[in-house]
């Protein structure tokens, strides 16, 4: 769901660009069409154990470029796969994304994130709910 081009665009973005091996590309294209803009254009995978870990750079919508894409580093996704605890087969996904820096824009950024990643996880969520039951 993370690694797979054409699963992420079916519930995170509109096109994806992932080469999923350390060091591999995780560019995400909101706009195709305007692939320097609203994308995560030129990000890394920078670790991942398959099944357990994936970790990667990460941009902001056109609106936060100005700070938060330039930044070095960038800020950073960590996404952890954990088996559940029920009898039943599933994995908990937890998402930890970090790097952000001091001062209200970045602040403003932070927050648009935690609304823009807890509607990426319902999405997701349905589509996993939606292909079990088919």
């Amino acid at each position: 769901m993370f690694t797979n081009n054409a699963l992420l665009a079916s519930w995170l973005t509109n096109l994806a660009d992932v080469e999923p091996r350390v060091g591999g590309k995780y560019e995400l294209f909101w706009v195709p069409e305007e692939k320097e803009n609203n994308s995560t254009i030129g990000c890394k995978i920078t670790a991942m154990e398959p099944s357990k870990l994936l970790a990667f750079e990460w941009k902001g919508p056109i609106f936060y470029k100005e700070f938060m894409n330039k930044s070095d580093p960038l800020t950073h996704v960590v996404v952890m796969f954990l088996d559940c605890t029920e009898q039943e087969e599933c994995t908990e996904v937890h998402l930890l994304h970090s790097g952000w820096r001091q001062g209200d824009n970045w602040e403003e950024a932070r927050m648009y994130f935690v609304k823009a990643w807890a509607k990426a996880f319902k999405d997701l969520k349905q589509l996993v709910e939606t292909s079990a039951a088919s």
